[in-house]
């Protein structure tokens, strides 16, 4: 999460019966580092595409590879698959990625027919923009959030209860202990005495 104090961006776009009204909350920037981005708000913005459903990177690439500066951003989080808690990155905006021209002559009709991408957002018929010092703040969290350690994002927390999985201890309960990016320490109760035992994260799930 973004160190700092709290302050709200908001992105508002909406094409017909469609649209996008999300507020979204970080932990602010730090008040210089948002007005080193402000400055930069008369910069050309930055376009909304609508992607299929699953295909946020698909529609990236491809825009990409037409020649516009195409930016998808995402996160570092915990996702629980069926061999237990891994690491993914994943879209922050589920169906949204950003683009904008690489030059000023550079139409922005080749997008809407980009493989990946259902529509471009718009308010009527004119295309929805975000600023550029705002997708710089998105980018801004992004870093910081991937540099978050580990432990900090895990959903086995100290003092949370879980339950053993893919090991010789599968189905017993207990406490965690600590928690480090890599192994996780919990308290089992074994043969009637209490005892530490550490595996990974994709050994565990919250009881």
């Amino acid at each position: 999460m973004c160190s700092g104090r709290r302050w709200e961006l908001t992105v508002l776009c909406e094409v017909g019966r469609h649209g996008i009204n999300q507020q979204m909350g970080f932990q602010g920037l730090k008040a210089e580092t948002f007005e080193s981005l402000t400055e930069q708000s008369e910069e050309q913005g930055w376009y909304v595409a609508y992607t299929q459903p699953k295909r946020e990177q698909v529609a990236t690439t491809n825009l990409a590879q037409q020649g516009f500066e195409a930016y998808l951003p995402q996160y570092k989080t915990f996702k629980k698959l069926p061999a237990g808690s891994v690491v993914v990155s994943e879209p922050m905006f589920p169906r949204y990625a950003f683009f904008r021209p690489c030059n000023a002559g550079q139409s922005i009709s080749g997008a809407r027919s980009t493989r990946g991408v259902s529509f471009i957002l718009s308010f009527g018929s004119h295309p929805a923009m975000l600023k550029t010092f705002e997708l710089r703040a998105i980018q801004a969290c992004e870093a910081e959030r991937n540099l978050t350690d580990l432990a900090a994002i895990s959903p086995f927390q100290p003092a949370n209860r879980v339950r053993l999985r893919n090991c010789g201890l599968r189905g017993l309960e207990g406490l965690v202990q600590s928690v480090s990016s890599k192994r996780v320490a919990v308290l089992l109760l074994l043969l009637g005495r209490q005892k530490v035992v550490t595996v990974g994260h994709h050994q565990l799930e919250l009881a």
